[in-house]
């Protein structure tokens, strides 16, 4: 049925946790995957109001960092995957949003799942926090299954 999967990481312990059970399900039904690292611009980490010169790096390093970054986490998912013997590749891509990037490289790169997890946050924390699973759900053409991790701590 679903032949390349997306699977989205943000490094974290519970993310790698969704990356691990994505790679199971694509070697379960036989599809590739697509690991997707969404890095955000420098503007949108300090915002438009000047507060840039406040920090002591400039776009080029905190591009190359974020990068380098995420070569880490996405190589983690390849390696995780070569040991599964489930076909990979890794993508990197840059969006203010980071919803709207893992959309947009499912669409680019002919996926036919987004493989992502969640937290199951509710109330308050989840209003706050917001969900980039939340928001894909509602942007993405592309089916979506979503793995509810679970907290460790």
């Amino acid at each position: 049925m679903f032949k390349k999967i997306l699977i989205p990481t943000d490094g974290s312990p519970l993310s790698a946790q969704a990356a691990n059970k994505g790679v199971c399900f694509a070697r379960s039904i036989g599809a590739e995957v697509v690991a997707l690292y969404v890095t955000q611009p420098f503007a949108a980490t300090v915002g438009f109001d000047g507060m840039a010169a406040a920090y002591a790096i400039t776009d080029e390093d905190y591009e190359k960092t974020a990068n380098e970054q995420a070569q880490k986490y996405i190589q983690q998912v390849l390696d995780r995957a070569e040991t599964a013997g489930v076909a990979a590749t890794g993508k990197v891509v840059s969006n203010f949003n980071v919803a709207d990037g893992i959309v947009q490289a499912a669409e680019e790169n002919g996926c036919d799942l987004i493989f992502i997890g969640s937290h199951g946050r509710s109330g308050l924390s989840r209003l706050l926090l917001g969900s980039v699973t939340v928001k894909v759900l509602g942007l993405a053409k592309t089916a979506t299954l979503v793995y509810r991790v679970k907290d460790t701590n």
